[in-house]
């Protein structure tokens, strides 16, 4: 298996990008928020992930970069930050949210290093903010005390839009996520037995993916180990001591995080004897599935992908068992905006990376997900995740 890396010359291209982005919208000064469950973000511009912290960018249109990390990540950063002309900000805002002190020398607080910021950029009539659903209150409080007289905007979607397509260094990061989450489920599935416990069976997950070489499970949650009628009725969950069953189903979901790129398969399962009604649901979300994945290509609609996947349900009479369309992108996100939606009719285009995500609740049984993930090439999609292209037909059929 390759291990490759993000070099700082990417993240250079990519303030690069966004800086284009600030002058076509007049945008002078670029503020982006990252925490545990978006940490993404900040990491996508400079390669610095905080360990218990949040983390922060300023990005001027012109000038010095400013990585922003709390005290105790702060080692860290200097090790992990790629951005190169860059300096490093020590903030306690965005430290360890019990407000441990530390006297680390050098601190500023949020409105100190706005006043710098904007001293070094006295004409600022237009600051962008990214995080938009988890920016905090007291970063923005400052932001607008000391940029009050320039107009504040949401630069949320033009990062995103810059996230969706992906360079040819980012996919050779994810194509080594996909090959461990495969090697994952290839290595723990077969060694699942009646008895063992949710949690138990999480913890096999984990092991197989730190053998694998991922530097953590999937952005933002650990294996989800689902079973039975009522707990697999539960959309994300924390794993319990429910002991598993035969006969009952498994719904098992598990990804894995290298680089800050993910990988993710969703897969039922069921020990001993299965029952037929069980056989037929599974077998239909995963033609449903590849019958979907055939559609997506360069230049397509998204609404072409989605209504494939809802007229295979409606046809064979699933369809009742679908709470959500079935498409949405992956990278430094297991699930990343933007979405794909009827509504927006978002067009395919190459170099995307996308999960197709087939989920049937709420059966009488129990519910479940076969998720995959694609790249789009040129002629197609590619089924990059290659667990339940094998070991769905042979199980289930």
């Amino acid at each position: 298996m390759n291990y490759p890396t993000i070099e700082a010359k990417e993240y250079a291209k990519r303030i690069e990008v966004i800086r284009a982005e600030m002058e076509k919208k007049n945008v002078d000064v670029v503020v982006a928020f990252s925490n545990l469950l978006e940490i993404g973000i900040v990491r996508y511009y400079c390669g610095f992930a905080p360990v218990n912290e949040s983390s922060a960018i300023i990005i001027p249109l012109k000038g010095q970069v400013v990585v922003c990390s709390g005290q105790a990540s702060y080692d860290y950063c200097l090790v992990q930050n790629k951005l190169e002309g860059s300096r490093i900000a020590i903030l306690p805002e965005i430290g360890e949210v019990s407000g441990f002190e530390y006297d680390t020398a050098g601190q500023l607080d949020f409105k100190e290093l706005f006043e710098q910021v904007k001293a070094e950029n006295p004409y600022v009539k237009k600051v962008g903010f990214i995080g938009r659903l988890i920016f905090p209150s007291i970063i923005m409080n400052k932001m607008k005390m000391v940029f009050g007289d320039s107009a504040i905007v949401d630069f949320e979607n033009e990062h995103y839009e810059q996230r969706i397509i992906k360079s040819p260094a980012e996919i050779e990061v994810l194509k080594t996520n996909w090959e461990m989450v495969s090697n994952v489920f290839t290595n723990v599935v077969p060694k699942i037995e009646v008895g063992m416990t949710e949690r138990y069976i999480e913890g096999m997950f984990v092991a197989e993916m730190m053998k694998q070489g991922a530097e953590s499970y999937v952005q933002s949650f650990a294996p989800m180990v689902a079973t039975g009628e009522k707990n697999s009725f539960i959309s994300m969950c924390r794993n319990t001591l429910r002991q598993i069953k035969e006969s009952e189903i498994l719904n098992l979901a598990a990804g894995v995080c290298y680089e800050g790129y993910n990988g993710i398969i969703c897969s039922p399962l069921v020990l001993g004897e299965i029952p037929q009604k069980i056989k037929d649901a599974v077998m239909c979300a995963y033609d449903a599935l590849n019958f979907a994945s055939a559609k997506m290509k360069p230049g397509v609609p998204c609404t072409i992908v989605l209504e494939a996947y809802e007229s295979y349900l409606t046809k064979y009479g699933y369809i009742d068992y679908c709470p959500y369309g079935s498409l949405h992108s992956t990278g430094m996100l297991e699930c990343e905006a933007p979405v794909f939606s009827k509504a927006n009719g978002r067009i395919i285009e190459e170099n995307m990376a996308i999960c197709i995500d087939a989920y049937f609740k709420g059966m009488e049984w129990g519910s479940f997900r076969v998720e995959d993930c694609y790249l789009i090439g040129s002629d197609g999609a590619k089924r990059m995740t290659t667990y339940n292209d094998k070991a769905l037909p042979k199980i289930f059929k």
